[in-house]
This record gives structure tokens, C-alpha cells and sequence, in this order.
């Protein structure tokens, strides 16, 4: 087997009995265990909180932010911070959820040249200023999204989703986290 992180990673038994049932929930619907759940179950209640916060962010669609707009954000920050797991990882998902066997590979190296929307383009360009230069957010920069049909309420989630996806992407970086050889064909 191939290392999939450079600290321990605790095996499925080891773990307390409401992340191992998680776990097998995700095995069971994928039919294989992503690598990150095993490699965070390290710290179990850092693995917790971490689901808590994706789970509240990215498993809801708003009548303005579909659950595919909000893997766009993932993918697209996720490559910006070199994140090699959560690109592959949440292209999958990308595509799945698209319906579009390519936009996740679009999206990972050029969301400009990608077939997106106004309104994604401005949404992607706003989350990426959030993964890379927060500092320089401006009222503009939100005003901008409210003129391409964000709420204010959706803005808050564009930039969660790119913060949350900071921490994993250098979480993932640190440990050395590998993509399961699974997510390269799903949904192509």
C-alpha cells in the first residue's frame, strides 16, 4: 500500500465508534474509503470539527449557490494552493455533480477559459481573492457579487467554503495526503 500520510493513520477499529460508522457510511455509498478520512481520524476531534464545518458549507444548495457551484469554489482554490488531493478529490465530485466530464480539469487550471457563467466567473474570481489575498477584499469586491445575484448570505458561503478549503488544502500539503486512485475516473 502506498503511504498516504507522513503521520500515523490510525486504522478503521481504532477509531471512536461514531467516526468509524462515518466512515463506513462513506465506504459503503463510494465503495472505497477516501484517504482523507483516514489520514485526519489522526485527531479524531479535529477530524469531527473539520466535517461539521464541510458538511454545514457544502452538502446544502441555495436557490443562488448550487452544490456544483460550491465544489467549483473547492476546485478552483484548491489548485490555486497547490493542493493536489482536493483537486482530485473534489473534481470528482465536481464532475459528478456537474454532469460535465471536463469543467473540473477547466476549472484546476484556468477557471477563465472555462465554459462558466458571468455570475460563476465573478463568484470564482471573488473566492479565489479570499484563498490568495483576503487582505485586499473589498466592499467592491462583494458589491460586485450582489449585482450578479448573491446574497449576502451566499457571499459568507463563497468565502467559508474558500477559507475552510485553506485549511485543508494545507492540512493535505503537511501530511503528504494522497488522492485514492478512485476520484481519477469518477464521473468522466
Amino acid at each position: 500500500m502506498t503511504e498516504i500520510s507522513r503521520f500515523p493513520v490510525p486504522s478503521l477499529d481504532d477509531l471512536p465508534d461514531d467516526l468509524r460508522a462515518r466512515i463506513l457510511e462513506v465506504q459503503e455509498k463510494t465503495g472505497f474509503v477516501p484517504n482523507v478520512f483516514l489520514v485526519m481520524a489522526h485527531r479524531p476531534d479535529e477530524l469531527r470539527a473539520f466535517l461539521a464545518l464541510h458538511d454545514a458549507l457544502l452538502d446544502k444548495a441555495t436557490e443562488t449557490l448550487s452544490k456544483a457551484e460550491r465544489e467549483m469554489i473547492v476546485v478552483a482554490t484548491s489548485a490555486a494552493n497547490d493542493c493536489l488531493y482536493c483537486v482530485i478529490a473534489h473534481g470528482a465530485i465536481l464532475r459528478i455533480r456537474a454532469k460535465d466530464p471536463l469543467i473540473a480539469d477547466q476549472l484546476a487550471v484556468n477557471h477563465r477559459k472555462a465554459p462558466l457563467t458571468e455570475r460563476q466567473r465573478a463568484m470564482l474570481d471573488f473566492a479565489l481573492k479570499v484563498a490568495t489575498d483576503s487582505a485586499a477584499i473589498e466592499e467592491e469586491d462583494l458589491e460586485h457579487l450582489r449585482e450578479m445575484g448573491f446574497s449576502n448570505e451566499d457571499i459568507w458561503d463563497i468565502g467559508a467554503i474558500a477559507a475552510l478549503f485553506a485549511y485543508s488544502n494545507r492540512m493535505a500539503n503537511l501530511t503528504g495526503m494522497m488522492p485514492n486512485p478512485e476520484f481519477y475516473g469518477m464521473g468522466r
